[in-house]
């Protein structure tokens, strides 16, 4: 084989080995965007759980405008796309009290209730998985993404 010909099959496979390895990259980008929209998704349908249980009256088996008592269904606590838990307080941002998928019970807080995510990519950090938390109050829900 001639020179020219060498060197266009080395240059053919370098350029097929970069294409490859974006290939890859945006694959894990998408994986990840993806869990993270699910995990999302998971949080608000479970902190409208939060909100039924508090708009019904005691009487019905609710909260009678309390979230104490209420708390995730074993089937709530897992999915294909994360587990989920409560988490009673303030050091829910940081995720100290997140164990996932414990099934646990609101015992404190009447007006709040938190509700972490933790998915089965991995975030943005690299090393840790997806994690997203609903602060679900009286009047509304944010969802907050941790990782």
């Amino acid at each position: 084989m001639g020179q020219q010909q060498l060197l266009l099959i080395v240059l053919g496979v370098i350029i097929v080995g970069i294409a490859i390895a974006v290939g890859i990259s945006m694959f894990r980008s998408n994986a990840q965007s993806s869990n993270r929209d699910q995990v999302i998704n998971d949080l608000n349908n479970l902190a409208a759980k939060g909100q039924q249980y508090f708009r019904k009256p005691t009487s019905m088996a609710g909260g009678g405008q309390s979230f104490v008592g209420f708390a995730l269904a074993p089937v709530d606590t897992g999915n294909a796309n994360g587990s989920y838990s409560i988490s009673t307080g303030a050091s829910a941002p940081t995720g100290a009290t997140f164990v996932a998928g414990l099934n646990d019970t609101n015992t404190t807080n009447a007006n709040v209730l938190y509700i972490v995510g933790c998915g089965k990519e991995l975030g943005n950090d690299g090393t840790n998985p997806v994690k997203a938390y609903a602060i679900d109050s009286a009047n509304s829900v944010t969802v907050r993404v941790l990782n």
